[in-house]
């Protein structure tokens, strides 16, 4: 599947991402203290049923998580979230993409293009300053030589069949 970068507001993401983050602890704290407590009340007081309640806390947590993650609040945290996937994935193949640049290979300029606009977006939603590191450049620097557009806004993760994982 086909991802594309879009533009989201930072600040927002950043206070969903905190909202959410609180949401789901206090969740998870009142479900693994409700397992807990309804498993050590039906068997008996015990240390394993203690974290077998905490484990059924994260599950039920992790379902309705899931459940939601479609939902409009949940946008941006779930861009972002796909967003760190897709890099993720760019990041085992780097020193094969790296060794294509020299050989001007096209489809490696456009996935370490959209790695390095993807690695200054994830920054920006941080609140940090995109790094401003040599190879970013060189892969500009390629870009322009080879006529190519210095964006590149999709990705698609079929393309890094092409490379051998690193």
């Amino acid at each position: 599947m086909v991802f594309t970068l879009e533009p989201y507001d930072p600040t927002t993401y950043r206070r969903k991402a905190r909202m959410i983050t609180f949401i789901m602890a206090g969740q998870l704290l009142i479900f693994g203290l409700l397992f807990a407590m309804l498993l050590t009340g039906a068997f008996g007081p015990s240390l394993w049923l203690n974290i077998l309640g905490g484990v059924l806390g994260l599950l039920a947590t992790s379902a309705i998580f899931a459940a939601l993650r479609d939902r409009p609040w949940m946008r941006e945290v779930g861009y972002v979230w796909q967003l760190k996937q897709h890099l993720a994935r760019i990041n085992g193949y780097l020193p094969a993409l790296r060794n294509a640049i020299g050989e001007d290979n096209r489809t490696a300029l456009d996935i370490l293009a959209f790695y390095h606009q993807g690695l200054a977006q994830l920054a920006e939603f941080n609140g940090r300053s995109p790094s401003n590191d040599g190879e970013r450049q060189r892969v500009n620097e390629r870009r322009a030589a080879l006529a190519l557009p210095p964006q590149v806004e999709r990705f698609d993760p079929q393309d890094l069949q092409a490379f051998k994982r690193g």
